[in-house]
């Protein structure tokens, strides 16, 4: 008998997966970004719930923090994300 991957994670009280492309709505919750510090391609999880924002994240690399800018369109899509360096 297969056992569905969501299954097991209740079984086991885990936190489910998110693989990059699942979403809900169709919404693309990944991006790839480039660290301003070390210059690493970074993929990160995007929150498009809130609408456009600005939060900080660290590098998952360098540890530097960044800021992250997400402009929302109306229609609840991702019109764009950039990552820019704190020190400056």
């Amino acid at each position: 008998m297969a056992t569905k991957a969501t299954d097991i994670d209740l079984l086991y009280g885990l936190e489910p997966v998110i693989e990059p492309g699942e979403g809900t709505d169709g919404v693309e919750p990944f991006a790839d970004i480039t660290c301003p510090y070390c210059g690493e391609v970074l993929t990160v999880k995007l929150d498009l719930s809130a609408g456009s924002q600005s939060y900080i994240e660290d590098c998952q690399v360098c540890c530097q923090p960044m800021q992250i800018a997400l402009c929302v369109a109306e229609d609840g899509s991702l019109d764009a994300v950039a990552a820019e360096r704190m020190d400056r």
